[in-house]
């Protein structure tokens, strides 16, 4: 455990709960700070209205809800035990992971990092705080693969060793920060988007540790992205690449593909 100060922001889901216990114990937690999404603007509503976005987000819904059916996650971070924060006490809900209250946090408690995983995009002055910066836990190999649904496109595009998570420090980008580590999990025949995904996220738990002791140690970290690579939006996942996926997961996809975790350091 190092001494570092950590402010923590994070999402709900069983996945950003075990992210977050693991960081409490890798330092000092100043606090977990979690989105409600409960602010709502007329161009919200405008644009959520329109019947493409309504049919998107009515039909991702759906998906998911059928994914994640039976607690599936939970018990894949959790076992038999609830999923749940160990220090409860330290969260603070706020509509918007940009609202005012989070910036007046961090100039008030100066953490030494900002840990952050799953919230909507970090914009304007919190980007600058953190005495050793604010970094960010993506879900997949960035620069290759940056935005939404990375694991789920790895495998489309038939790169199943493309899968995996990023620790980057945040810019004003999207998953374009400096480099940290690329944490890739086992890959076994019998996988699918979901335990690849979940395994890089809960291998990607004890990297996340042990950055807070390089920053301790003073390790020097970070290398520039060498290129774009490719950034996709949760538009981009329809029907057609779904049942395209199943398909080749059907036909053995992965069994050509198992490997071993792997962890590369920058």
């Amino acid at each position: 455990m190092s001494n570092l100060s950590i402010l923590i922001l994070c999402g709900s889901s069983p996945r950003h709960l075990y992210i977050a216990n693991a960081l409490c114990k890798a330092g000092k937690p100043i606090a977990i700070v979690q989105e409600t999404g409960t602010q709502w603007t007329l161009k919200k509503v405008i644009k959520l209205l329109k019947p493409v976005n309504f049919y998107r987000k009515a039909w991702r819904w759906i998906r998911d809800r059928k994914r994640y059916t039976g607690n599936q996650e939970a018990h894949f971070f959790f076992g038999e035990n609830p999923a749940q924060l160990d220090q409860p006490q330290l969260v603070i809900n706020v509509p918007h992971i940009n609202h005012p209250d989070v910036v007046k946090l961090a100039e008030e408690t100066q953490p030494d990092v900002i840990a952050v995983f799953g919230t909507s995009l970090i914009k304007g002055s919190l980007l600058k705080m953190g005495k050793y910066g604010m970094v960010n836990l993506h879900g997949g190999l960035s620069p290759h693969y940056r935005g939404a649904d990375c694991t789920f496109w790895a495998l489309y595009n038939n790169e199943p060793d493309q899968v995996g998570c990023t620790l980057h420090f945040i810019n004003e980008g999207i998953d374009t920060g400096k480099l940290i580590a690329h944490i890739s999990p086992e890959i076994k025949a019998t996988d699918d988007e979901l335990t690849l995904f979940w395994r890089a996220v809960r291998d990607s738990a004890s990297v996340y540790t042990e950055l807070m002791d390089k920053f301790s140690q003073g390790i020097p970290l970070g290398q520039q992205q060498a290129e774009k690579g490719s950034l996709y939006q949760v538009k981009d996942r329809e029907l057609q690449h779904e049942q395209k996926l199943d398909t080749m997961l059907n036909n053995g996809l992965l069994e050509k593909y198992q490997l071993p975790k792997r962890v590369k350091w920058f």
